[in-house]
């Protein structure tokens, strides 16, 4: 419809009816236009105070607009441009009156009152546009309601997504569980036939006469996979890895030992059969003197590869030169990674293609840390290629592990088998994958709860030992060794394994003490040399030696006789490293105590490092100011003495 209507040309043809009916019809829309207009503008004032004095600054700003919009429309209608406009339409207006009146003067007063009519009716009408133009302006643009039919959309709300749970293969989801209480699980060797009778005498002339559950699981389980000789597993087939997460002091030792030697009683030829690596000269002492027990009267020989002696040395045990070439002397191997290494590159002549077990002891240091790609090369080995034809003998050359087919079953192949054993193995598919295992068998104890392990928790369930209580003790920097100090001399613990972050904290915690008196102390730490740890850790097994301060190389796995109290005296950085400081103690079944001083600043992130680990809250001991005054002024002078015990060192390393 148009907004301005000229009766150019009206007649008798045009009737009075039709004019107002058309007024009408105008009048109406233009009312409810006004209606609709102020409905509006009554629910943007109700909005406006019903959201109080804080708005009225806006309310403010649009009246200001308003005004600065009705004055740029003043300034319009007084441009030349508006005025010729203006003038425009009056000319038009006026040659339209004139025209009628010449054709007909009769029809000259009907006329004037249809223009009339119509200019009653423009100005009418465009006084409401213009107050409904206005009233829009006046909108703020964040306070104009929406017009009807259409609909404004919610905001952003948050919704709980399900969390994507890891799809993990059936082995690491569904382990073979292993009872976790050892003295309520012992099974009496008796009960394991698969044992031979020469390994059953031995381990009763050791006063074993019973299995904790572990061994009992496992040893079973790798016997098994040499039941038909060493060339494949149960039924023919290439033999399943072994994967077994213990506590610590679960027996995992002998769960490999036993196997092992059993499986290689009856070989005729000596070669390389068996290599266990383990991450510290320490441990691989232990465990090689494992292995001499149980060989002792077999025939079978055990080497150590740890760089305890001269490299000549030994390879001077692990072959010799006869005639016809190099002859080996060792059976079993137990080696670090480094000089592994060392071996399989500069000693031509030690060999691993006859390697039948690979045993990786704590599996989860030996993944994040792997020294100089020590699991490859040792694969590699096993797997290279005989120079001498016929060397073999009727076995062709370890092929890499594939599925089995009627080709690859056409020619026998000594299989490889990894044996991985920790107290905390990961259960990490990514980091497990680089180990290559070969349809992987997991044993793992059996948690306090009914329910499966999650498989967005793998990475955060440990088991401890299950006589092992463990307590927190809130102290500060200065007073800390007093602390140490109340526990020995107030409480008279005995055979106490301290440990401390750095091999400068033990040796300076160790010289304080000492200074101080009254406590047998000794530090054990890579400032040591191997004969000299070796001669304190005898001692210290003795009951000679109170209290063995102690970096986290004694942490891993070392067999200490006796340990009745493990004291953190540094909090430790990282769960694994807590649990293999107090799984010192409390070990086959004992009862042990388990304390961690922390200052104020470490109490938070440790109890939370706990939780997130799935472990049983620790009980907070607190050791009163009054027990710790009688220590202060011997502790004071025993400080003095420190301080010029330390200049003395100095001097001397700088001599």
């Amino acid at each position: 419809m148009a907004l301005f209507v000229v009766n150019r040309y009206v007649g008798e043809e045009e009737s009075d009816s039709a004019d107002k009916s058309q007024l009408l019809l105008q009048r109406l829309q233009e009312q409810a236009r006004v209606r609709e207009l102020q409905k509006r503008q009554q629910g943007q004032v109700t909005s406006v105070e019903s959201r109080g004095p804080e708005n009225e600054i806006s309310v403010l700003d649009v009246g200001e607009e308003s005004k600065q919009e009705a004055g740029k429309k003043r300034k319009h209608e007084g441009s030349p441009a508006s005025k010729s406009h203006r003038k425009k339409k009056k000319r038009l207006q006026d040659g339209g009156e004139e025209v009628v009146g010449g054709k007909g003067g009769g029809h000259q007063k009907n006329t004037s009152g249809a223009a009339a009519a119509t200019e009653e009716r423009k100005g009418s009408f465009g006084a409401r546009e213009e107050d409904y133009q206005g009233s829009e302006r006046e909108q703020s643009p964040r306070e104009a309601l929406p017009p009807a039919g259409v609909i404004i959309l919610g905001g952003c709300t948050q919704k709980t997504v399900a969390r994507v749970q890891p799809l993990l293969p059936p082995w690491l989801a569904q382990p073979k569980l292993v009872q976790r209480r050892i003295k309520e699980n012992l099974v009496p060797l008796q009960d394991v036939p698969v044992i031979h009778p020469k390994l059953v005498k031995k381990l009763q002339a050791n006063g074993i006469e019973s299995l904790f559950p572990v061994q009992a699981e496992v040893i079973p389980a790798i016997l098994e996979s040499g039941a038909s000789g060493f060339l494949a597993g149960r039924g023919g087939y290439q033999p399943s890895d072994i994967c077994v997460s213990a506590p610590t002091g679960s027996g995992k030792t002998l769960a490999f030992v036993i196997p092992v030697v059993q499986a290689l009683l009856d070989r005729v030829v000596c070669r390389v059969r068996a290599l266990i690596v383990l991450p510290t000269k320490e441990l691989a002492q232990q465990v090689s003197k494992v292995f001499n027990i149980y060989t002792d009267g077999t025939g079978l020989k055990v080497v150590q590869v740890t760089g305890q002696k001269s490299f000549a040395k030994e390879q001077e045990s692990l072959f010799e030169k006869t005639l016809t070439g190099f002859r080996s002397l060792a059976d079993i191997v137990v080696a670090t990674p480094g000089r592994l290494v060392d071996h399989l590159q500069q000693s031509p002549a030690f060999s691993l293609r006859d390697l039948r077990f690979l045993v990786i002891d704590e599996a989860d240091r030996m993944i994040d840390g792997m020294h100089q790609d020590w699991l490859q090369q040792a694969v590699e080995a096993a797997s290279r290629a005989e120079e001498a034809a016929g060397a073999l003998g009727l076995f062709g050359r370890r092929a890499e592990q594939k599925p089995l087919t009627a080709a690859k079953a056409c020619c026998p192949q000594l299989p490889l088998q990894k044996l991985l054993f920790s107290a905390t193995l990961t259960r990490n598919p990514e980091k497990l994958q680089q180990l290559g295992l070969f349809q992987p068998r997991l044993f793992m104890p059996a948690s306090s709860e009914p329910q499966v392990v999650a498989p967005q928790d793998v990475e955060k369930k440990y088991a401890l030992p299950e006589g092992l209580s463990q307590y927190y003790v809130p102290c500060s920097l200065s007073w800390k060794p007093l602390f140490l100090l109340h526990f020995l001399l107030r409480l008279k613990f005995s055979r106490v394994l301290c440990f401390a972050n750095s091999k400068e904290t033990s040796h300076r915690l160790f010289l304080l003490l000492r200074a101080f008196g009254g406590v047998t102390v000794a530090e054990f730490s890579s400032r040591l040399s191997p004969t000299q740890r070796k001669r304190t850790l005898k001692e210290f097994e003795q009951g000679k030696i109170q209290l063995l301060i102690s970096t986290d190389a004694t942490a891993r796995g070392i067999d200490i006789a006796g340990v009745k109290c493990v004291i953190s005296y540094d909090a430790p950085q990282f769960i694994r490293t807590y649990i293999h400081r107090v799984g010192r103690t409390a070990r086959a079944g004992k009862a042990g105590l388990a304390f961690t001083l922390l200052l104020k600043p470490q109490e938070s992130k440790f109890l939370k490092m706990l939780r997130a680990a799935g472990l049983p809250r620790l009980e907070q001991q607190l050791v009163k100011s009054q027990h710790l005054q009688p220590l202060l002024p011997r502790y004071e002078e025993a400080l003095a003495e420190l301080q010029n015990t330390v200049k003395e060192e100095r001097a001397e390393k700088r001599s």
